[in-house]
């Protein structure tokens, strides 16, 4: 199994304490997390797409741009990529330029997003964002394969015989498919044979594992090889410690929080208590050994092989954020990573070359 640490770069006031840090205190703290997710070994580090409150997560390029110049190791990820609200073009430039930056260490996990206020401000409708993501996609995907490209296109201008650069390291990228409750990204990542990677974050897990179950009867549908599946999930939350109540009553004060936070909003919560939050949602919050059989119970629902965890402090400490990171890495990870496989391809750059090797700045 793989482990990714992801951020949305959320900018909001600390659940607990209420402080709100600066827009560039909060892009550092991004930075030094995932310099601290390569240092305790975590195989990917993510980075949110958002275009809307409360996110500052609006060009995700750059900002991997800048974590590829300070790692050499760890995978970069999209969390997502909004394709409905892109011009494929434009994404195709700036994430092959990145590919090439990053040593071939890139991986995009697509989305149509949400939220209305993105729509607006992209002038994107509830009607055609599924087929503006699909078209988008489907130019994207072509662009990374192709010298030239023609696409007879309704949302952007068409190509004829287009030539765009840089032209890729990866031959071709990997490209997941975010999916939240839609069937939709499901179908699209099946018909190309394309990784699933569902949110997994804001209900029980039944209708994840609904949209998993689809994921495999529309797989082999288009004919494509069971083996080859690859599956990955999110966690609605993370905090380890020695005991269970060590890890309950330290993460208290930061449910309390999350949820006095989602009723100003005027959000009915899902979990109303932390203990409910922690049996029904896919948060691990416990022991490590309690966290290893919840995920056991999620993987026979699954079949998935890459999970992420947050990697904001989320209204925990620095030392208590870190000090579970380590945790994990140390009791949790190992285990699972001998008990359950790996996705069925090289988690490394898709060359058909010699490797690249990694652009990274003097430190």
């Amino acid at each position: 199994m793989k482990f990714l640490a992801i951020t949305l770069i959320v900018h909001a006031p600390d659940p607990v304490t209420g402080i709100q840090k600066s827009t560039a205190d909060r892009f550092r703290e991004v930075l030094d997390n995932a310099l601290l997710a390569e240092e305790l070994g975590f195989d990917g580090f993510g980075v949110g797409e958002r275009h809307e409150r409360p996110f500052i997560s609006s060009s995700p390029p750059v900002v991997l741009s800048h974590i590829a110049a300070l790692t050499s190791r760890i995978r970069l990820f999209t969390a997502v990529t909004t394709l409905s609200l892109l011009d494929p073009v434009r994404a195709y430039e700036d994430y092959a330029t990145l590919d090439h930056l990053s040593g071939g260490r890139l991986e995009l996990i697509i989305g149509k997003g949400n939220g209305a206020a993105q729509r607006d401000l992209f002038d994107v409708t509830p009607e055609d964002q599924w087929d503006r993501n699909a078209e988008s996609y489907e130019v994207f995907r072509t662009l990374w394969r192709q010298d030239k490209v023609t696409a007879a296109t309704r949302f952007r201008p068409e190509l004829v015989d287009a030539e765009v650069w840089p032209r890729p390291l990866q031959q071709p990228i990997r490209v997941w498919h975010g999916s939240a409750t839609s069937k939709e990204s499901v179908d699209l990542a099946a018909r190309y044979g394309d990784p699933l990677f569902s949110a997994n974050v804001s209900n029980p897990i039944e209708p994840y594992a609904e949209l998993i179950r689809h994921y495999r009867e529309r797989w082999e549908h288009h004919g494509h090889d069971p083996a080859r599946i690859a599956v990955g999930a999110g966690t609605a939350g993370y905090y380890a410690a020695r005991t269970s109540q060590e890890a309950i009553s330290a993460y208290r004060p930061v449910f309390e929080g999350q949820l006095a936070f989602q009723k100003r909003l005027g959000l009915e919560p899902v979990f109303p208590t932390l203990e409910d939050f922690v049996e029904r949602s896919s948060a691990l919050i416990g022991s490590p050994q309690q966290i290893i059989e919840k995920v056991h119970r999620y993987h026979e629902q699954f079949g998935h092989t890459v999970l992420h965890l947050h990697a904001d402090a989320g209204g925990l400490t620095d030392t208590q954020h870190r000090d579970s990171l380590a945790l994990f890495q140390s009791a949790v990870a190992p285990v699972l990573r001998r008990e359950i496989p790996d996705p069925p391809f090289p988690w490394g750059p898709v060359q058909t070359g010699p490797a690249p090797v990694p652009v990274a700045a003097d430190r």
